[in-house]
This record gives C-alpha cells, sequence and structure tokens, in this order.
C-alpha cells in the first residue's frame, strides 16, 4: 500500500524555486531600496523558465516586502532587501544550486524614455504617422505608448493621464481642432515636451510638425496650369480657423496669380457641408449646383481627398466624364484614392517624415533644449493618376 506524501515531502513548486533565487540575487548583489530589479524576462531567460513563473516568483516577493511594482516602469528593490541576512541559497529538492549567478549573467537595467501618442482615431493615415514614429523612437531606444481620444474632453483626460504617469513627453495628433485644449496650454506653460503633428495653433507658441499644405497645393494648381488648365475652382468645407484648410486655400490663389489667371469667386465653393462624408457616393446637392453653375471649368482643386471623392461620384452621376470634361485633385493620398473609378491625382503627404520629424523633435526636448517654440515644415508631393487630363 502506497503511502501518502506529507507536505514537508512534497516538492516546492517551481515559481516558489525562482522566487528564492532571486532573493538570494538581490542579497549579493546588495541591492538598495529602489534599486531597479530586472524584469520578469530577464529572469525567466536566466533561470530557464516562463515569464508566467518569473511573473508569479515576483508577486511572491512583492507580498513578502522584497520588491515592488510599478505599472510600465518595472519592479524595484523595496525596504525588506536591506534588513535580511544574507543567507546561501537553500536546497529546493532540485539539483544544488549554491553556485551564485554571476552579475553580468543578468542584463543591465536602463530605464527607458516614454513618450505617447494621441490621436483622436485610428486609420490608413495615422496608423502609418505611428508606424513611422515607433521606428524612430526604437533607434533611440524610447518606449512608445498609444492613447485614443473621442473628443477634446477625452484628449484632455489622456493628457492628464499620460501626464500624472510620469510619461517623458507627448506627441498630439489633434485633427480638426480649431484651438488647442486648456490642457494643451497648462503642459504647455509647464515646459512640459509636448509636440503638435499636422496642426497650428495661433492662440499658443508650441512645437508643432505638419505639412506644408500652402506649398503642396501651389504646386498641385501649378501642375494643373501646365497641364492646359485656365478655368480651374477650388472646393473646400468652411475654414473655421483650421489653418491646413487656410493654407491650401492661399496656395491655390497664389499660383493662379503667379500664373496671371484670374480668380474669380464664382469658381469656388468654400462653405461646402462635411454631410457628404457620411456617404462619399452619393450625389452631393452642392457640389451638383456648384458644376451646373460652372460648365466652363477644366478642372478642380478640393481641399482634400474626401470631398474629392464626394465630387467626382457626383460628377460621374451627372454624366460628366472624368477626367475628358472635368480634371478632379485632391490633397491627402488616402488609401481610397488609388481605388476610385477614376483613381485620383492628389497631393501625398509623406507620413514617415512627419512621424521621424516629431520624435526627434521631442527627444531634442527631453534633452532639456531651450530653444523658443520650433515649426518644422515637412514637404509634400504630387501623385499622378488618371482624374487630371492634359488639354492642348
Amino acid at each position: 500500500m502506497k503511502s501518502r506524501s506529507t507536505p514537508e515531502k512534497r516538492k516546492t513548486p517551481l515559481y516558489a524555486q525562482v522566487a528564492e533565487k532571486i532573493k538570494q540575487e538581490i542579497k549579493r548583489r546588495k541591492l538598495k531600496r529602489h534599486d531597479p530589479v530586472p524584469s520578469e524576462g530577464d529572469w525567466a531567460a536566466l533561470y530557464s523558465v516562463s515569464r508566467m513563473t518569473a511573473k508569479l516568483a515576483l508577486d511572491i516577493l512583492a507580498k513578502e516586502g522584497w520588491v515592488y511594482r510599478l505599472a510600465r516602469r518595472g519592479t524595484f528593490a523595496a525596504a525588506g532587501c536591506e534588513t535580511d541576512e544574507t543567507g546561501e541559497i537553500g536546497e529546493t529538492g532540485e539539483a544544488d544550486e549554491r553556485t551564485p549567478v554571476p552579475a553580468a549573467a543578468i542584463p543591465p537595467i536602463r530605464a527607458k524614455k516614454r513618450i505617447a501618442m494621441v490621436f483622436p482615431n485610428m486609420d490608413d493615415y495615422t496608423a502609418k504617422i505611428l508606424e513611422a514614429a515607433q521606428k524612430e523612437a526604437r533607434r533611440s531606444d524610447c518606449q512608445v505608448l498609444i492613447c485614443i481620444s473621442s473628443d477634446r474632453e477625452d484628449e484632455s483626460a489622456c493628457l492628464q493621464e499620460l501626464y500624472a504617469d510620469g510619461v517623458d513627453g507627448i506627441i498630439l495628433y489633434p485633427r480638426g481642432r480649431t484651438r488647442c485644449s486648456e490642457k494643451v496650454l497648462e503642459l504647455n506653460l509647464q515646459n512640459y515636451p509636448l509636440v503638435i503633428i499636422d496642426r497650428i495653433f495661433r492662440e499658443v507658441q508650441i512645437d508643432c510638425v505638419y505639412h506644408d499644405h500652402y506649398k503642396g497645393t501651389y504646386e498641385l494648381t501649378d501642375y494643373l496650369i501646365r497641364r492646359g488648365h485656365a478655368r480651374i475652382g477650388y472646393l473646400s468645407a468652411p475654414f473655421d480657423g483650421v489653418t491646413s484648410r487656410e493654407d491650401r486655400y492661399k496656395g491655390y490663389s497664389r499660383a493662379m496669380l503667379d500664373r496671371g489667371l484670374t480668380i474669380d469667386s464664382s469658381n469656388m465653393l468654400l462653405d461646402c457641408s462635411e454631410a457628404y462624408m457620411s456617404n462619399l457616393r452619393a450625389v452631393n446637392d452642392q457640389l451638383e449646383t456648384f458644376l451646373r453653375n460652372n460648365p466652363a471649368l477644366t478642372a478642380v482643386v478640393c481641399m482634400d481627398d474626401y470631398l474629392a471623392t464626394s465630387c467626382l461620384y457626383t460628377a460621374l452621376r451627372m454624366n460628366k466624364s472624368v477626367p475628358e470634361e472635368l480634371s478632379i485633385a485632391g490633397f491627402l493620398d488616402i488609401q481610397l484614392s488609388s481605388l476610385l473609378p477614376v483613381p485620383l491625382t492628389t497631393v501625398r503627404q509623406t507620413t514617415e517624415q512627419l512621424g521621424q520629424a516629431a520624435v526627434q523633435l521631442l527627444l531634442k526636448r527631453l534633452k532639456k533644449s531651450r530653444e523658443g517654440a520650433i515649426t518644422i515644415k515637412v514637404n509634400t508631393s504630387i501623385v499622378e493618376r488618371d482624374s487630371v487630363r492634359t488639354i492642348r
């Protein structure tokens, strides 16, 4: 008859064994209170166990007061390690583990800079910015956190949470914002490292990286003129203080004047309702009226690809062929642009340069740069597709 094993004879759980090894290593290295302790991944690799086993081991030490853990910051030595006497690793019922682990075997702890990126949503455009920013951050050994804010209040909450959590700096993309939030003003007054991307706020001097909307639209309009177009219209939603919309309109106007062409207000629609965003394929009543009243136009420049898409479908539903009767050009180069019935000629905003420049500027601020507010303009490029024809 087999005898039942007593608790004293039961094998010590692996995570408890690892906890004891970590405890002895902390004592051997004479870590003081608040000194960083290797992560669970480091211990797992050192002792050839799973990360979960290492996590459970650190949880035991945290309960015993040997270490304390901070979310997204790491594990640190606590008061317990200073008062306990140094001893050797005891037997665990397995192979003898009395040989101390060489200090060089444990990876050195380096406190990584943590930067956060706050976006209003995640789409193809913002995803590309994030990808470029992460690559640049990795090259500088920084960790990137992501926060999605649905509106201004949520944006302020995100900023406050990141600031309270000790994040070293923030990159904010306030798409569609006409004014910066009070939280942005507050952080800026505190000289907290904060970089705005793709937007300029007139009411505050703050670091920003944005595309050169003026130059991009100037070059696009000039491109249409060189293709033989002289009667070129302009379509935009209300400016409402959005500097990118204002800059694009100014770029169009300046190109027309520089080429000696007349700017006719009847050839422009600057208050197009953004209701078209709910159904880009539907006929846009405002655009239909505008096109019917301006049959002499051979081309239109649109403030962005969404409005250009609405214009394209409206023209096609009116049996107005594109580009034979009307050339259409946009701005952004969203993924949809190349998939339309007539692929769209547009201005591409280089997301890679935008993400890289934003991270580089933020890292400059983290090094305590004392320069005044810095504005970095990123160049754009024209993407030629089928929606523009040459008039000979």
